[in-house]
């Protein structure tokens, strides 16, 4: 078992951004980031304190999204300066972990 530091980051947004296409090239493509997901949530809300919620009423786009993340700490760190400072990203977190790899990252 190949036991590995990693940083995990975690960025909330909301449906309807096309900063989510922007923010997956430059992980896959230019950062070569090891691994992203995308996760659609069911109901958030944000600063406004506005609940987000799906309707078949109001068809909302406004749904939250969470966009996550790993790799080596370094390329994390380098890959969240990159994604701030050409998107207008307001929530991002992140934490160290240990992943079980089959292959180093």
């Amino acid at each position: 078992m190949n036991m590995q530091s990693v940083t995990i980051a975690r960025i909330y947004t909301m449906d309807g951004h096309d900063q989510l296409n922007e923010a997956l090239y430059i992980l896959r493509d230019e950062r070569k980031i090891a691994g992203v997901i995308i996760i659609r949530g069911i109901v958030g809300f944000g600063e406004s304190r506005e609940v987000h919620t799906p309707s078949l009423l109001t068809r909302s786009l406004e749904l939250p999204l969470v966009l996550e993340f790993y790799d080596e700490p370094e390329k994390v760190i380098t890959a969240i300066q990159v994604l701030k400072s050409r998107m207008n990203i307001k929530h991002i977190v992140s934490w160290s972990a240990q992943a079980c790899l089959d292959e180093p990252v």
